[in-house]
């Protein structure tokens, strides 16, 4: 495959060296400031996908660079903030048989590139690895929860396609399979990171630490049920009877493996960046106003991380 990896940040570096590694022509595109860094440098994984390096072919700041109209696949890895811009941006890069598959965390990614570019051009994908960039140019993986899954919500791009990509990346270490469900799947991941990654960055610690204390549980478990409520309400489809089945399987089955890790926003605040709360408990807030419920915790844990974004210098 031909394929554009949109952001090398540690999802993305992941996903460029698996493929290029694998012997797949994979184009980078990354900021400015990183290029002459990144320019001539081999890209490196380590951590739970094993130790794999290589050189891509081409590493982009600008999608104007990009003189292939023959690509297969495009890879968007940016923060959710930046969906549409990113989208906007890859429109003159599309070809007749190019899909575009959303690695990303959160809602409204979906909406948005489906509304720019079509149903039938867009991949949706829930991505419950974690990694985290070690230096300029590698990442480790360090939490593995479930394979990537990747599907289409409006069954608008044949399945063999997806299987084909989906065999390609099992080739190139990166365990994924098909599901026609994705969107349902996908908010499982919305609870989870919901629940856990503003609580955890606005008290500073892992999630083990928030599911020990009987004070955190309350608050997630308010969370979790707050979204519930939406979604019902909202006709979003959950793969759980209510939140009381999904809060025993967060409990016993997600949180243990991963009770070690520190969420992405800690990290995000610490290195004086924007989080990602907008397309996670931020939706959640949005989305209840659309439908005139509330939803105070949610509420508050937005404002509570927009809050701390502000005490910080946001690039």
């Amino acid at each position: 495959m031909k394929i554009v990896i949109f952001g090398l940040g540690a999802l993305g570096t992941v996903f460029a060296t698996c493929l290029k590694s694998r012997g797949h022509t994979v184009f980078g595109l990354t900021k400015d400031k990183y290029i002459n860094e990144l320019k001539d440098k081999r890209l490196k994984i380590k951590g739970l996908f094993g130790e794999k390096e290589a050189q891509l072919d081409e590493i982009f700041t600008n999608i104007e660079q990009i003189q292939d109209r023959d690509l297969d696949l495009i890879i968007v890895s940016v923060k959710a903030y930046d969906t549409q811009t990113a989208i906007n941006q890859i429109k003159p890069i599309i070809g007749q048989n190019t899909l575009v598959l959303l690695a990303q965390n959160g809602y409204g990614n979906y909406e948005i590139a489906s509304s720019i570019l079509g149903k039938e051009r867009v991949i949706l994908s829930r991505i419950i690895f974690g990694a985290k960039i070690v230096e300029t140019g590698m990442a480790e993986v360090t939490v593995f929860a479930d394979d990537i899954v990747i599907g289409q919500p409006d069954n608008a791009i044949p399945e063999e396609k997806l299987v084909e990509i989906a065999k390609f990346f099992n080739e190139a270490g990166l365990p994924t399979r098909v599901s026609q469900d994705v969107y349902a799947i996908l908010w499982d991941k919305i609870l989870y990171n919901s629940a856990l990654n503003p609580l955890g960055a606005i008290l500073e610690c892992s999630y083990g630490t928030l599911a020990e204390h009987e004070e955190t549980r309350k608050i997630m478990d308010k969370i979790v049920e707050e979204i519930f409520n939406v979604a019902k309400i909202k006709k979003i489809k959950l793969n759980w009877k209510d939140y009381r089945e999904y809060l025993h399987h967060f409990y016993e089955k997600l949180v243990p493996p991963t009770a070690k890790h520190y969420p992405s926003m800690y990290y995000d605040i610490k290195n004086g960046k924007k989080t990602e709360i907008d397309a996670l408990n931020g939706a959640v807030v949005r989305i209840a106003k659309e439908c005139n419920i509330s939803v105070p915790v949610n509420e508050t844990i937005t404002n509570l991380i927009k809050a701390k974004e502000n005490f910080v210098k946001i690039e």
